[in-house]
């Protein structure tokens, strides 16, 4: 089977075009429906989210474009190795169970707006805080900066490279950041919704339609075993290794991701939130197992991409199904929908956690403590413009993979896990034991990168510098008294 060219005809550019422009619309809703100027009305929704609301912007935000791009490529580098992301999607959900109920209880009590006011409350450590929100910071711009990627990857896999993907970055990006802007978390949240929807319908579309292309999916495995037996093969003990690293690599970074947690703060109610943790953990069968499903078959059908073109197998399989049919052709239509979809609604996230914390934990901590809250949220939007403009360019320029973007982020964002999950319990854990241990693991984590050894044993950098991280949280109060600065 070819890899023939396509494009969208003026049909499926309007309704795509339709689709991206309600979404400022439902931006203007949100700004009409704002309370006040606060900051928990912009950044919040004014704690209102209830269970339905909750569940789809959690899941869209959880499923995003390194699912149905980067996940995809990654599957097809590897194959059958890449089973792993269905495990540790459902690590993220244990990992919310051991935090997030009792985290809610006492962000309701002292209406924490970011996650840096936990870590201020808890801690009375202003290094501690300032840290771990540049940290956190740098954590989602690298988050960002994969979804970006994943619009211009989107953008020319779907044009067969005739529109490049710098445009496809530029446009997307300035849909979200107005959208953003002119709402906050009550657009994002409502924008979700709708997101989460269509990813659910794309994701469906996907299973269906993707394995036929490769004659069904045992027809794909037997071609893989003749063809590339390595990617069906029992697991060595390094791998398994790397599977249990990326399991604690993502189930706990991904559980701590700031925007994951304000969406904690902006609950209704902890039972909301209960169900709506329970139900996402079924989501990794509708999602994750599909984007590995469709990188075996793409493995079949497009053999010979290699490196940052392989996030563009998706995209090409579309391609495909597009040329089949009448009908094949608008259901391509609806994927790309939801792959947009999926892009857009973590991008909005994260940039509005940023915006968040740049605000709160360092504009106003450090430089105007005496700033209204009416000063704090124009200075928040400000900053979305302002970081989504630095990340297009970076975006535009770097040659990374998504999934290696992904775990860049993770191996500086899991450093952080003690403060929550050791935290919320311990309540003898200071401030400098955790300062000493984040240092200790974040100096570990990105030695071992820049030395070229982004893995021992099978183990992420980040892994093993969250363990050496965990040890002297443990041991360090034997060390340390208890004395806060």
């Amino acid at each position: 089977m070819s890899d023939a060219s396509f494009g969208f005809g003026p049909g499926a550019l309007l309704l795509i075009g339709l689709y991206l422009l309600s979404m400022i619309g439902i931006g203007w809703l949100g700004r009409l429906h704002r309370r006040s100027d606060s900051l928990a009305d912009f950044y919040l929704a004014g704690r209102s989210m209830g269970f339905g609301v909750l569940f789809l912007t959690l899941y869209a935000t959880q499923y995003s474009g390194n699912t149905m791009f980067g996940y995809t490529g990654k599957s097809y580098r590897i194959g059958f190795e890449w089973t792993v992301s269905v495990l540790f999607m459902f690590s993220i959900i244990a990992g919310y169970l051991l935090f997030a109920p009792r985290l809610v209880v006492i962000a309701r009590k002292f209406q924490f707006i970011t996650p840096g006011d936990y870590i201020r409350a808890r801690f009375g450590s202003r290094r501690l805080t300032l840290l771990a929100t540049i940290l956190m910071i740098y954590a989602l711009g690298n988050y960002t900066l994969a979804q970006l990627k994943a619009m211009g990857a989107a953008v020319e896999g779907i044009t067969d490279g005739r529109i490049g993907s710098e445009y496809g970055i530029v446009a997307l990006a300035i849909i979200m950041v107005v959208y953003e802007t002119l709402g906050g978390m009550r657009s994002v949240a409502w924008t979700d919704v709708i997101q989460g929807v269509v990813l659910l319908l794309g994701f469906t579309i996907l299973l269906f339609l993707v394995p036929a292309l490769g004659g069904g999916l045992q027809s794909v495995v037997d071609q893989l075993s003749v063809e590339r037996p390595q990617m069906v093969e029992v697991p060595s003990l390094e791998t398994c290794n790397t599977w249990i690293s990326f399991i604690l690599l993502l189930g706990c970074g991904a559980a701590i991701y700031p925007q994951a947690i304000q969406r904690l703060y902006a609950s209704r109610s902890v039972k909301g939130l209960k169900r709506s943790l329970a139900l996402m953990a079924f989501m990794p069968l509708t999602t994750t197992l599909i984007a590995l499903i469709c990188g075996l078959t793409g493995r079949v059908v497009l053999p010979g991409m290699e490196g940052v073109d392989t996030d563009q197998v998706l995209a090409r399989l579309c391609g495909l199904i597009m040329q089949d049919s009448f009908l094949g052709y608008w259901l391509v239509v609806i994927i790309i929908a939801a792959a947009l979809a999926a892009l857009m609604s973590t991008a909005d996230s994260a940039l509005l956690s940023i915006s968040s914390m740049f605000t709160r934990d360092i504009y106003h901590a450090h430089f105007r403590p005496q700033s209204t809250e009416e000063e704090l949220t124009l200075v928040g939007k400000a900053c979305s413009w302002g970081f989504i403009i630095v990340l297009v360019l970076i975006a535009i320029g770097t040659e990374k993979t998504l999934v290696r973007l992904l775990e860049l982020k993770f191996e500086v964002l899991i450093q952080i896990v003690p403060c929550f999950f050791l935290g919320l319990y311990w309540p003898r854990l200071s401030s400098r034991v955790v300062l000493t241990g984040l240092l200790a693991g974040l100096a570990v984590a990105l030695g071992l990168t820049w030395a070229g050894q982004p893995k021992v044993w099978g183990f992420h950098a980040g892994v093993v510098g969250l363990g050496l991280n965990f040890v002297i949280c443990l041991l360090g109060n034997a060390w340390f008294p208890v004395v806060e600065d």
